[in-house]
């Protein structure tokens, strides 16, 4: 009886840690749920996803992304453009202060280029993030089959 209780004590704290660490801070930013969607084999990129809270009085900025699984990492966006909805890269992305932006399919997202090679569903990989005042932070992604549901409050489909 007491060998179940630890089992079933250690098993939820396990599945606790994992959640804590889809969690990250940096200065007034919290980074949460770090993803990305499995790909064929073969296929020559990836995406990821991720939300960032600005719990700051002011405005910060995503500047730049790197992961050393892919050659070049890049900030894009889903716009409509002449009536199509068209995939952009941009400069930076600005998080409000007091608000949120959701990095989430067919929204903001970071394409990765020239992969070393496809990540499986259950792998995890290293991407760091720098914004213009919280610095970088480096996070670990998530490769998942599908999409995550919504966790803890936080809404991950559509932008």
């Amino acid at each position: 009886m007491i060998l179940k209780k630890l089992a079933l004590t250690a098993a939820l704290l396990a599945t606790s840690l994992l959640a804590n660490a889809h969690e990250y801070e940096v200065g007034q930013l919290h980074i949460d749920h770090p993803w990305s969607r499995e790909m064929p084999p073969v296929a020559p990129t990836a995406a990821a996803y991720f939300v960032v809270h600005n719990k700051g009085d002011a405005d910060d900025r995503l500047l730049t992304v790197e992961t050393p699984v892919a050659g070049k990492a890049e900030i894009h966006e889903h716009a409509h453009v002449n009536g199509m909805m068209k995939m952009q890269q941009v400069q930076n992305v600005v998080i409000p202060a007091g608000g949120e932006v959701k990095f989430a399919p067919m929204g903001y997202h970071v394409m990765l280029f020239n992969l070393k090679q496809q990540a499986q569903a259950g792998d995890r990989f290293p991407m760091t993030l720098t914004f213009e005042k919280a610095g970088p932070v480096t996070v670990e992604v998530a490769v998942q089959k599908d999409e995550p549901a919504a966790e803890g409050g936080h809404e991950h489909k559509g932008h």
